[in-house]
This record gives C-alpha cells, sequence and structure tokens, in this order.
C-alpha cells in the first residue's frame, strides 16, 4: 500500500486505537456500505474469537467476506457454515501472519485500515502494544487493499476470489479533495487522541 500510494503516511499507533478505528470502519460499513467486500486479517484466534459476532453481522450484508488468519479456524472447511465467509489458513511464513487489517470495498462508502505491529513488545501490555498503521477512504487505495486481499487468497487456493478479482478490476471514482483534506485532519486527531490515552 505504501508503495502503490506513498501519500499514506504511517502512524505509531496503540492496540487500543487500532481497535476502536476497526469498530468505526465495521460499524459504518454494517450501516452505510451497500453490499461491500470486506477482508480481514487476524494474528491470534482469540481476537478472531473476540470480534467472531461482529464479522458475522458484516458477512450478512456484505457481498463478500473473508478472513484472513494466523491459526486454523473452525469450521475446518474453507467456508462458515452458512456460506457467507470464506476462511483462508495464512501459512507461517505468510508476510500477512503479521498483519492487522480491515478493508471494506464499496460504492459510497470505502475504508482500509492496515498496520503491523513492532518487533520487541513481550514485555509490553496488550492495549498497549504499538502498530505502525495507515488508514484511507481514499477509494483507489482501498480498492488497491481489497485486490491484494483477494489476491492472496487466490493464492492460497481459494477459487472463490477469482470472481472477486474480476470485480474489482475496476478503477473507482477518485476521491474529491475535501475528502482527502479531511482525511489530513482526521490522522492528526488520531494521533493526538492515541498520545493522550
Amino acid at each position: 500500500m505504501r508503495r502503490l500510494h506513498p501519500g499514506l503516511h504511517p502512524q505509531r499507533l496503540k492496540k487500543s486505537t487500532l481497535l476502536a478505528m476497526s469498530w468505526a470502519i465495521e460499524d459504518e460499513c454494517c450501516a452505510r456500505a451497500e453490499r461491500p467486500v470486506i477482508f480481514g486479517a487476524f494474528q491470534e484466534e482469540r481476537f478472531y474469537r473476540a470480534a467472531e459476532e461482529r464479522w458475522a453481522e458484516l458477512a450478512r450484508v456484505a457481498r463478500a467476506t473473508t478472513v484472513f488468519a494466523g491459526f486454523p479456524l473452525e469450521p475446518p472447511a474453507s467456508r462458515s457454515e452458512d456460506g457467507r465467509t470464506t476462511f483462508v489458513l495464512l501459512p507461517e511464513d505468510a508476510p500477512m501472519r503479521r498483519e492487522w487489517a480491515v478493508v471494506c470495498d464499496a460504492a459510497g462508502y470505502p475504508a482500509l485500515l492496515t498496520a503491523w505491529e513492532l518487533p520487541g513488545q513481550s514485555t509490553v501490555p496488550d492495549a498497549q502494544r504499538l502498530f505502525e498503521a495507515i488508514w484511507t477512504v481514499d477509494p483507489a487505495a482501498v480498492r488497491d487493499g481489497a485486490r491484494a486481499c483477494a489476491q492472496v487468497a487466490l493464492q492460497l487456493g481459494h477459487h472463490e476470489a477469482a470472481p472477486l478479482l474480476y470485480e474489482l478490476a475496476d478503477s473507482p471514482v477518485p476521491a474529491p479533495v475535501e475528502l482527502v483534506q479531511a482525511t489530513s485532519l482526521l490522522n492528526r486527531v488520531v494521533a493526538y487522541v492515541d498520545r493522550r490515552s
């Protein structure tokens, strides 16, 4: 994302801030997005289990939902029992095993948050762990993030991602300048809130 969109500036944020941002994206996605394509990445099973009910609700309103995990998930098949969510087990050497991600690609409501945990934090309390994060509501950046996720799923043998790649092939309408300016302001707000928490 940083290579394709150099205007996305990473911020060092605490896990507690990332969790709040993820919930905000998920809530807005449920409330406003029409038939979104949603991707999420979870490092550990306990983090997914804590969010499982939220993701079941996201899957109910989404066109497609994909969960990347660094651990095997039940059910053992690649899809949830209701067929709404594709579970992708990431191999041991997959770079995504270190990533936190929420991607909501929908016309009129694109949003992306991705972060990677900084190394050497084994003694840091969970909520205080630091991540380097980028987030955006720029439709082009979100579409690139969604394409990357679908490509990873396809490469790992999930053929249901092929039609998603086809759907995501078109370029979305560019973001208006006002949106870019508002995002810049909100980046500062997030940084200040994170430092004060």
